[in-house]
């Protein structure tokens, strides 16, 4: 991924940033500043690298104050509204540090062309408490980009940036923001909510199990984001999140016919098992099916991650047929080994069922 978007960073993309601010600011020097862009290093340089780089030859072409620099950039940014934007509020994280009152208007600003997301955080450790009270009435803007900012940048774990130590510890401030946005008319805006509780679920899952308890069976979007904001819980079969979303935990099921199609794949390709569920139960019950791959690591030991299968309401008595497929091919998150591996069944938050297959090279 890494590698296409760092694309974004183009001759095109510079050319035309050059252009843009020349013509509001006619002492910029262009032609200096695109050739100290695409200086010997470039190629080597990766997305967030680029991006910085940009920035840095950016504040070096000006030679001017900053509150001057933000004023021309305002005028530039709105010509930008892919990920190349984010270039406006990564110079205010750079440069706008030690100017809280220019730089927190400035990324309120950016962030409707592209995402502040990653640029706040640095506010947030350095002026936490009216940083927090900023994102709060950020909240209840009217623009979702700028909504989706007071949510998604005080996010605890928010990937592709430093993390947020104190809100792992303790995620109490970030709360009524949530609060104010949980019924969201925007997706974009309820998906960041969903991934910040989500966040939060991994160091402190009472404070998400309570939030679910309080606002459950409101709204649809609420219950939406109450739902993919416990998908970490609901994976690791916490008993209380699944009671809360209807999954009894001890749910009676046979499982048979557990087949995994290969007994060996080489590195690369894909296998399928398969198998049959029944109820043995009185009643009609929402049933859960997930399974986990018990991957070998580099040290030769097995290290497991669960994917999804289902979750729909079955009912009692009856039997139902299920083959699935998964691919073993490396990934940029996932480097495979050769070994035995296993694959569970889970069911409810419990596994059920397990076989083996050989992975070689």
């Amino acid at each position: 991924m890494a590698e296409l978007l760092k694309n974004y960073f183009n001759k095109e993309l510079i050319n035309k940033l050059a252009a843009e601010i020349h013509s509001v600011h006619n002492k910029f020097n262009k032609n200096k500043f695109i050739k100290n862009v695409f200086n010997n290093k470039w190629e080597d340089l990766e997305l967030k690298e680029r991006m910085r780089h940009i920035v840095i030859c950016l504040h070096n072409g000006f030679s001017l104050n900053y509150k001057d620099e933000i004023q021309i950039l305002k005028l530039v940014a709105p010509k930008f509204n892919d990920f190349s934007a984010m270039l406006f509020p990564d110079f205010v994280e750079v440069y706008g540090l030690e100017n809280y009152g220019i730089s927190i208007p400035a990324l309120g600003f950016f962030t409707q062309h592209s995402s502040s997301e990653f640029a706040i955080r640095r506010f947030i450790i350095k002026y936490p408490d009216k940083t927090i009270k900023q994102m709060l009435l950020w909240s209840k803007h009217k623009n979702f980009h700028v909504r989706r900012l007071a949510s998604e940048g005080s996010r605890p774990r928010l990937p592709w940036s430093i993390a947020l130590p104190e809100f792992k510890k303790d995620p109490t401030l970030v709360l009524p923001i949530l609060e104010n946005l949980k019924n969201d008319d925007s997706e974009y805006v309820r998906k960041s909510v969903a991934n910040n509780l989500n966040d939060i679920s991994k160091d402190n899952p009472d404070v998400v199990l309570g939030f679910v308890e309080r606002w459950i069976g409101k709204t649809k979007n609420t219950d939406w984001i109450l739902k993919h904001g416990s998908r970490t819980l609901l994976k690791k079969g916490n008993e209380k999140a699944l009671s809360l979303f209807g999954i009894k935990n001890n749910v009676n099921v046979k499982v048979s016919n557990f087949l995994i199609e290969k007994p060996k794949i080489k590195i690369g390709d894909s296998n399928y098992f398969s198998f049959k569920i029944k109820l043995e139960e009185k009643e009609d019950r929402i049933i859960r099916i997930e399974y986990f791959i018990y991957f070998i690591k580099s040290n030769g030991k097995p290290s497991r991650k669960i994917f999804k299968i289902s979750e729909s309401k079955l009912a009692h008595g009856t039997t139902k047929s299920i083959r699935k497929k998964h691919n073993f091919k490396d990934l940029t998150t996932r480097k495979h080994y050769h070994g035995i591996h296993k694959i569970a069944l889970v069911v409810n938050g419990k596994e059920v069922a397990e076989n083996e297959f050989e992975l070689i090279v």
